[in-house]
């Protein structure tokens, strides 16, 4: 059966760039390891897509009212509905002297961050370096191989997800998570108190919940601080005993 616009899904995938077969994104950690792209710190699993809500390219978003769960699908993008044709005006010469006093001592193949824009280093001559500033994908044809993984189906599921979407470097299980009629309660888990930008995480999850769930108009956070349960002391018969034994 196929997939519709606002299903809730799970996907793995691995993207490469069809003229020369190189991999520049996946889910799957093997393959990220395989490939030399892994990146230390993230999290490398399925991830959740609502179909229709442009979390991934559109030509991908499209193509995935086709899939079928289980199964995987090979989709093949044009440059023009995935990163664009290149566009020649867009690569420029900057002086070698500006970049040095930046602290950049520019390579080929190395992205740098110029006059606000992201470029990457074509060549580096006597005085200038040639730098591209279309996305490094401009101009690619992109395939990616696509497997629906589930489907989800029930509130809670899709509440869970969401949840794990914006605070991924915390296990969904140890969020408790209580959902009623017009509220949805979500009690942080303390590993989660001090994490970066965790109130810009948890503003995301009440606008993704109230946004997909229209009845559900009151999304309640709860931070339960707990003092450490003191250390248990041995009984004075143990430690005497204790005592006689070494004394022995």
């Amino acid at each position: 059966m196929p997939f519709k616009k606002g299903d809730f899904l799970l996907i793995d995938y691995v993207a490469r760039v069809s003229e020369t077969g190189e991999v520049f994104d996946t889910t799957i950690e093997d393959i990220a390891r395989k490939e030399g792209i892994y990146k230390e710190g993230m999290l490398y699993e399925p991830i959740l897509v609502v179909v229709g809500e442009g979390w991934v390219l559109k030509a991908l978003d499209e193509s995935l009212l086709n899939l079928e769960l289980g199964k995987k699908e090979r989709i093949e993008i044009p440059p023009e509905k995935g990163f664009g044709k290149r566009d020649p005006s867009k690569i420029k010469l900057y002086p070698l002297r500006k970049l040095r006093a930046q602290g950049i001592t520019p390579q080929v193949g190395m992205q740098v961050q110029v006059d606000g824009q992201l470029a990457t280093v074509r060549t580096v001559g006597s005085g200038r370096v040639l730098l591209d500033f279309n996305p490094p994908l401009a101009g690619k044809t992109l395939i990616y191989e696509v497997t629906v993984k589930k489907k989800l189906q029930t509130v809670r599921e899709k509440i869970s997800a969401l949840i794990h979407r914006r605070i991924p470097q915390v296990n969904i299980e140890k969020f408790k998570i209580k959902i009623r009629k017009e509220s949805v309660t979500i009690a942080v888990p303390e590993e989660a108190f001090y994490i970066e930008g965790i109130q810009i995480a948890k503003r995301g999850i009440f606008m993704d919940i109230t946004k997909f769930f229209p009845e559900k108009t009151t999304v309640t956070f709860t931070e339960t601080f707990e003092k450490p349960k003191p250390a248990e002391e041995t009984p004075p018969s143990e430690k005497s005993r204790e005592g006689k034994e070494e004394s022995e």
